[in-house]
This record gives structure tokens, C-alpha cells and sequence, in this order.
């Protein structure tokens, strides 16, 4: 058990559990797989285009008879789902729309634009300086190819590269459950008539969605109150991960991590050398892990981001792929950072220049939530990095 965890030391153990715990698969239709994970790659079981198609409308002819003057014969026609079955010879073309198959024997398709129709004849009005206007078979994919790989998250697009390969089943990986707990007396839901020292559980919808919108399933376990029995009894349930916000700093009624270890949960660490989050936790049983965030908004908001979502992602079979660092010009000097690793809720943007920027929120206390309004990045600053100037380049992240 580790009492204090680098950041990335957190995020590699985070990762290390949820991959042993990996999430099985099933068997799925493709309309009912969008923002799901693969659990097996997606491979074509035909080729796109099927065969040669025009991708233009005009007439399927043969490269060498084009001349300008030149009066060809038009024998057939060839449209999307119907194709000319015959051959295209000398002097001769076939009328063609997009998407339509190349009829045997064309090599070239003649825009109508550069066309001058008169009954079966067809004159060439431009100059064909190459053969073109044709997709070639596979030209897209080929039959056996992957079109989507295993790990993949089922986007718009990827259902449409499923979809042209004729897959109409893929198997991916069942949703993880996580279990979501808030913990102190002093909580209501949203709605609710306050008393005094009351505040609204406002983190709880927030991480619903979060949690949701990085593809797992939630199950609400309320307010839990400042007693080691109700949490236990709580957290008894179905799940493969609890996420636990609050209750969990050294205080008297923080009550949280020793119901869990009474409830076999072994500790793996205990806090995190991060500002803001250092109350961040991570327990494990033989069935299932709890992640503990701390009760203060905007930490719990930022500690999701950098260690609920790779959990998440290693439950269900993301890649672990290794990004190079982004970077971004700051708007504003930065002081020189403390102990911990400092992440500041930012708004990044693109300049006219051509430069990345990135502008910290003015106001980075833990409690807020306003500055998320606005924020789609945090600014990285290291443990004892040095101040910042304007205009130097700093580590970001993007929010997810």
C-alpha cells in the first residue's frame, strides 16, 4: 500500500487493477452498438467499392477514342444498382451515373459537361487529358481488412465503416457498473428546502454524466451519512467499481475508508500528491475496487478527469496508448509550483497566429464549479516546476 501517490504512479496502478478486472464480452447488433467498446476487431466481409464506379455523371468510354469532335455510339446504360452487362467498344459509350459500375472494356468516364448528346451519339466537346472519374474496386477497404480495431469506441463513424463492410454483429465489452456514493450530514439533493449548514449534493449529477459519457453504467447510491454503518450498508450492493466522493480527509467524521476496509476493502493508496485532490483513494476487494474523491466540487471534478477516466477505460478495454504531451502558450505569468503536481482549470483556444493559447481561470480554489462553465482544458504544472512567464509554453490536458 502506497500512503502517498504520484500522480503517475496513481494513474499506472489505476490502470494495472481495472485491466485485471476487465469487463467480459457479448454480442451485439450494429444499431444497438453506438458508443460502445470492441471487444474484437471489425473486419469487412466485402469490398468498398464492390467494384469500379463512376464518380461522376456522364458516359463510360474507352481512353484512346477520346478526341475532341470525336462521335461515339451510345449502346446501354449503367445506374446505381442496375449496371450495364455488356462491353464497351470502339466508338462506343455507355451512358453512367454515380456509384454506377465501370462497364467491361471503359476506361475513362466522360463528364456530360464535356458532352454534346444528339439522339444515340455522343460528341467529345473538351479535351480528355488523362483517363479519370473512376473508384476502383477496394479502393476504400478490401474484404478481410480491419475496419475498426479492437478497443474502439463505436462512433458515427466507425458505424458507418461497420456498416459499409456489411457487419451486422460485433462484440464488445459489456458496460462497467460503478456504483456512485456522496458521503456527509451536511448534503441534500438539488430542490430541497437548505437548513442551516446544509449544502446541495451538487457533484453527484456532474459525475453521473461524466461517468456515463465515458461508457459506463451508474447506479446512484444517495447520501450516505457521517456513520460508518450507513456507508457500509450502502455499499453492499452490485458493481464493479464504487466511486465515493467525500468523507475521506482526517477529520472526525470522515468515516468513509474505514467503512470500506471493514467491508474488505484493502487500501492500495491513500492519497495522491496532487493539488487540487490529495484526498484521492484507491481500495480493491477480490470482487471490486472503490475509487474515493474528495468531497470539494471542482477537486472532485478535476480528480475524475485525471483518474476516473482511465479506470474506466481499463474496465472496459481502451488501449493504453502513450500520447506526447500537449503544450500551449500561457496568457498570463504563473507562480512557481509546490510539492505536488498542480492541474488548473483552463480554457484553451487557437489563435489567429497559428499558436496554441491557454488561459487559466482566475479563480482556482477547490470549491468552485463556475470555472467549468467555460474550461476544456487544465494547465499541467509539476511538482516544484519553476514560474511561468507569459507567452511560455505549458502542459495541458484536454478535458474529456
Amino acid at each position: 500500500m502506497i500512503k502517498m501517490a504520484s500522480v503517475d504512479q496513481a494513474i499506472a496502478l489505476l490502470r494495472e487493477y481495472g485491466a485485471k478486472r476487465l469487463r467480459p464480452a457479448e454480442s451485439i447488433g450494429l444499431q444497438q452498438a453506438a458508443g460502445r467498446r470492441l471487444a474484437e476487431p471489425v473486419k469487412a466481409g466485402i469490398s468498398q467499392p464492390p467494384a469500379d464506379v463512376s464518380s461522376m455523371d456522364g458516359y463510360a468510354v474507352r481512353f484512346p477514342d477520346m478526341r475532341v469532335g470525336a462521335r461515339l455510339k451510345v449502346i446501354g446504360e449503367s445506374r446505381a444498382g442496375t449496371p450495364y452487362e455488356g462491353a464497351v467498344g470502339y466508338r462506343e459509350a455507355v451512358r453512367i451515373f454515380t456509384g454506377a459500375h465501370i462497364p467491361e472494356g471503359a476506361s475513362h468516364v466522360l463528364i456530360q459537361e464535356d458532352t454534346k448528346r444528339d439522339g444515340d451519339t455522343v460528341e467529345v466537346t473538351a479535351d480528355q487529358p488523362r483517363a479519370e472519374n473512376i473508384r476502383r474496386k477496394g479502393r476504400d477497404f478490401t474484404a478481410g481488412h480491419v475496419l475498426v480495431p479492437a478497443g474502439h469506441v463505436m462512433t458515427a463513424g466507425a458505424l458507418a465503416l461497420a456498416a459499409a463492410g456489411n457487419a451486422s454483429e460485433l462484440m464488445v465489452r459489456r458496460r462497467p457498473l460503478v456504483a456512485l456514493l456522496a458521503n456527509g450530514d451536511e448534503l441534500v439533493e438539488p430542490g430541497e428546502d437548505l437548513k442551516p449548514g446544509q449544502v446541495t449534493n451538487s457533484i453527484a449529477p456532474a459525475l453521473d454524466s461524466l461517468i456515463r459519457s465515458w461508457g459506463a453504467q451508474v447506479n446512484r447510491l444517495g447520501v450516505a451519512q457521517d456513520n460508518e454503518a450507513d456507508v457500509r450498508n450502502r455499499i453492499g450492493g452490485p458493481g464493479d467499481l464504487i466511486v465515493s466522493i467525500g468523507g475521506a480527509s482526517v477529520g472526525d467524521y470522515d468515516v468513509v475508508r474505514p467503512a470500506f476496509a471493514a467491508s474488505g476493502f484493502e487500501p492500495v493508496f491513500e492519497k495522491v500528491a496532487v493539488k487540487p485532490g490529495k484526498p484521492t483513494w484507491f481500495s480493491a476487494s477480490p470482487t471490486r475496487l472503490a475509487l474515493g474523491l474528495p468531497g470539494n466540487p471542482a477537486a472532485a471534478m478535476v480528480t475524475a478527469q485525471l483518474f476516473l477516466k482511465p479506470l474506466l477505460d481499463a474496465l472496459s478495454g481502451a488501449p493504453d496508448v502513450k500520447r506526447a504531451a500537449l503544450r500551449a502558450h500561457v496568457g498570463k505569468p504563473l507562480p512557481a509550483a509546490g510539492n505536488r503536481d498542480e492541474y488548473l482549470r483552463a480554457v484553451f483556444t487557437l489563435g489567429a497566429d497559428g499558436k496554441t493559447h491557454v488561459a487559466p481561470a482566475e479563480d482556482q480554489d477547490s470549491s468552485l464549479l463556475h470555472p467549468f462553465l467555460a474550461a476544456n482544458a487544465l494547465i499541467r504544472r509539476p511538482a516544484h516546476a519553476v514560474a511561468a512567464l507569459e507567452g511560455d509554453l505549458v502542459e495541458i490536458q484536454m478535458l474529456a
